[in-house]
C-alpha cells in the first residue's frame, strides 16, 4: 500500500540504508564526472586538504538517493521540486560504510492541486563513526490519498 500526503507528520523520522563505498567505485564516478585529482588519484589526494582520496560529493549524493529510492519505494511520489541546503559534511572515503535518516520537516498541500501535497524531508546520511557526512532538504511532490481512491 502506498505512503501517501496524509501518512506523513511533521517530525517523523526513519532511519534506513546501509552501503558501503570502495575506492574502486569512487574513482570510477570521478572519472566520468568530476576527475578532481581528490577523487581519482590516491596519491595526487594525499597532497590536498582531504589528505587522501575522497567521494565526489555528487557520487555521495547518488548513493544516498539511491538508499532513499529503496527505502521509500512504496511512496505516492510524483517527483520533487528541487533540494535545499545540499552540504557536504565530511568526505566519504574507501570502506566508509553509509547509513541515513529522514525526518519530515514541513508539510502543505497544493492550492492549486488538490491531487498531490509537498512533503519536505531532511535527509542526513552518517559514516560508521557515526559522523554526519551529507544532508539536504528533499521537496518531495506527493499524492494525495482522497484524491487517489
Amino acid at each position: 500500500m502506498p505512503t501517501y500526503y496524509e501518512d506523513y507528520e511533521v517530525g517523523d523520522t526513519e532511519e534506513f540504508g546501509e552501503r558501503t563505498v570502495t575506492k574502486e567505485e569512487i574513482i570510477e564516478f570521478a572519472e566520468k564526472y568530476d576527475p578532481q585529482p581528490f577523487h581519482t588519484d590516491e596519491e595526487a589526494a594525499k597532497e590536498t586538504m582531504f589528505g587522501g582520496l575522497a567521494a565526489s560529493g555528487w557520487h555521495t549524493a547518488a548513493i544516498c538517493m539511491r538508499m532513499y529510492v529503496d527505502h521509500m519505494i512504496d511512496e505516492a511520489s510524483q517527483g520533487a521540486r528541487g533540494v535545499d541546503e545540499l552540504r557536504w559534511i565530511k568526505p566519504l572515503r574507501p570502506g566508509d560504510t553509509l547509513t541515513a535518516e529522514v525526518e519530515v520537516v514541513d508539510k502543505y498541500p497544493d492550492e492549486n492541486n488538490p491531487h498531490i501535497g509537498y512533503v519536505d524531508t531532511k535527509l542526513t546520511a552518517y559514516n560508521q563513526d557515526d559522523e554526519a557526512v551529507i544532508s539536504w532538504i528533499g521537496l518531495g511532490i506527493i499524492d494525495r490519498k482522497s484524491t487517489a481512491e
